[in-house]
């Protein structure tokens, strides 16, 4: 399953991508977001491996985070493993104007392999988009108050 969303922001390319990458910032726009913890390699670097955790309803979720490609503020590439799934996340930054930046995102879920995701994944695969499409909406408006 893959999907690809976009936004644009009214603030400048390089605003942009410096609140984008910086782990500190990702529990403004991400709910449930816990903490990020570096375990490999220079944190936001290709290569760099993290910990990453968020509280989902009563429970906790713990995704790891490997930098495949990051030539920011161009362009960002992410593969995300949790036990019960795997994703990779290509993130692109495009100059529109001065003062706006269109971001798109492509997502593809290469590896469901516990019942209930896999499940929503076939009746209801807009829920992983659209879940996608709210965190960019919550980043645009965060970014947009900078």
């Amino acid at each position: 399953m893959n999907f690809k969303v976009s936004i644009d922001i009214n603030q400048p390319r390089d605003l942009v991508t410096q609140f984008w990458i910086d782990p500190n910032y990702l529990k403004e726009y991400q709910d449930g977001f816990i903490k990020k913890e570096p375990v490999s390699g220079v944190s936001g670097q290709t290569g760099a491996v993290s910990n990453m955790y968020y509280k989902m309803g009563k429970g906790r979720m713990e995704l790891k985070e490997t930098i495949v490609l990051n030539q920011l503020p161009d362009s960002f590439e992410g593969f995300y493993h949790h036990k019960h799934m795997d994703n990779t996340m290509k993130c692109t930054f495009t100059v529109l104007d001065e003062s706006r930046t269109r971001y798109e995102m492509e997502i593809e879920y290469t590896r469901i392999n516990w019942f209930m995701p896999k499940l929503m994944a076939i009746l209801f695969p807009s829920m992983y988009r659209k879940q996608v499409e709210k965190w960019m909406k919550q980043f645009k408006t965060f970014v947009e108050k900078q």
